[in-house]
């Protein structure tokens, strides 16, 4: 018997685990509607198992096509308790062929429809928009290739990522969000973008499907952009005013932040009536010592609701989790920027797999107590080194 509060205790909670099988059988029931891009002749291995592979490689911390076979072959008995690989594990040159030729749209629409099952209800939920650059995804054999740039949707409260769309680069962004807010139902949801997605054409569409929205500003939007710096610098503010400040202190550092918030703004509306259900206009300032230097950073947002400063201020917060909770986690714990998976659709489906693992990663971690405090690389490796950890990891939504 495990001493109790250690993770051998943890470890014999796990026995208690869904059943393989059952997994396997959910795992196919969210992504079994994939077409299979390979020719009937000659198929040894079933689309779903060479799916299943790569998505435990991605959980386990393998970093290249020939790391997933090696895992796979390795463990072929583990591996069969979840599918048949009647034909032993799928060659690296399987999977590169699979990715390559996999379309990545259907595979993005079949990872939207697997989160619906996980976060069906998107009521009250703060969803972070942002674009990531994977530089290592440029194909040196290709003279037109470009470094794949994808555009996602986080939801900042359940800590997944909820989908992603493709863009050739960061000045497209303007064109792959209108397509990544189709594929979600944003009703009574506050979404949050950076400035590049300050158009009103995207607010507009963010309201037409039931949610609000949080946008920063700056100068892309030069003639609203200048009124709203005016007004707040005016001494007599031209609105009902909401101010919140606090303060953040560690790692040698000592941040204030101060938000200020004016509302009952139809004055604003009446200049740019584009942008005319604009409720709210928002100062942020923060300051931050460190190390004997102090920085000022100024930031201004519109808002289609009237917020009070403290909730405008921790939603702008919560934003910026998407950098650290998703981008940075991909490069430092994935190794997304020096992936060398660079040819035709391979990138582009390789980020949803990472994304999938991601978010059974961060479900295993919020669903246990005892994995709070593990970091992402330290599961990962906890996956590869105990069957029933995987095991856990994959039950978080196949099961």
């Amino acid at each position: 018997m495990a001493k109790k509060g250690t993770f051998g205790e943890f470890f014999e909670n796990l026995l208690e685990s869904p059943p393989e099988n059952e997994i396997a059988d959910s795992f196919v029931d969210a992504f079994g509607d994939l077409a299979d891009p390979r020719g009937t002749r000659n198929r040894l291995y079933p689309l779903h198992e060479i799916l299943f592979a790569a998505l435990v490689g991605a959980l386990i911390g393998a970093e290249s096509w020939t790391d997933v076979e090696i895992f796979a072959h390795t463990h072929l008995e583990l591996m069969r308790k979840y599918f048949p690989y009647k034909n032993g594990a799928p060659s690296d040159d399987t999977f590169r062929r699979v990715f390559r030729a996999l379309d990545p749209n259907v595979f993005q629409e079949m990872f939207r429809r697997w989160i619906i099952s996980v976060l069906p209800q998107l009521e009250s939920c703060l969803i972070a928009i942002d674009g990531k650059t994977s530089r290592g995804s440029v194909d040196n054999d290709a003279p037109d290739s470009r470094a794949l740039h994808m555009v996602s949707a986080y939801a900042t409260e359940a800590n997944i990522v909820l989908a992603q769309e493709k863009v050739a680069g960061k000045s497209n962004e303007i064109r792959a969000i209108p397509k990544l807010i189709d594929w979600l139902d944003l009703k009574g949801a506050t979404v949050t973008i950076d400035a590049m997605g300050c158009q009103y054409e995207i607010a507009n569409k963010i309201l037409d499907k039931g949610g609000q929205y949080i946008l920063a500003l700056k100068g892309n939007q030069e003639s609203i952009h200048d009124d709203v710096i005016l007004a707040f610098r005016s001494e007599n503010m031209p609105g009902s005013i909401s101010i919140c400040e606090d303060f953040d202190k560690g790692h040698g550092r000592i941040e204030t932040r101060k938000c200020t918030v004016l509302t009952n703004i139809e004055w604003l509306g009446e200049l740019h009536p584009k942008w005319k259900p604009i409720k709210a206009i928002v100062h942020l300032e923060s300051i931050r010592e460190m190390r004997g230097k102090t920085t000022n950073e100024t930031r201004y947002y519109v808002a289609s609701k009237e917020y009070v400063a403290k909730e405008m201020l921790k939603m702008i917060r919560s934003h910026w989790s998407i950098e650290n909770s998703v981008h940075w986690i991909l490069d430092m714990s994935f190794g997304e920027d020096q992936s060398r998976i660079r040819k035709e659709n391979a990138p582009q489906n390789m980020a949803i797999i990472r994304h999938m693992a991601l978010n059974l990663l961060k479900m295993t971690k919020k669903n246990n107590d005892k994995l709070k405090r593990v970091s992402i690389k330290g599961l990962r490796k906890m996956a590869g080194w105990n069957p029933s950890i995987l095991n856990c990891i994959l039950s978080q939504n196949f099961s």
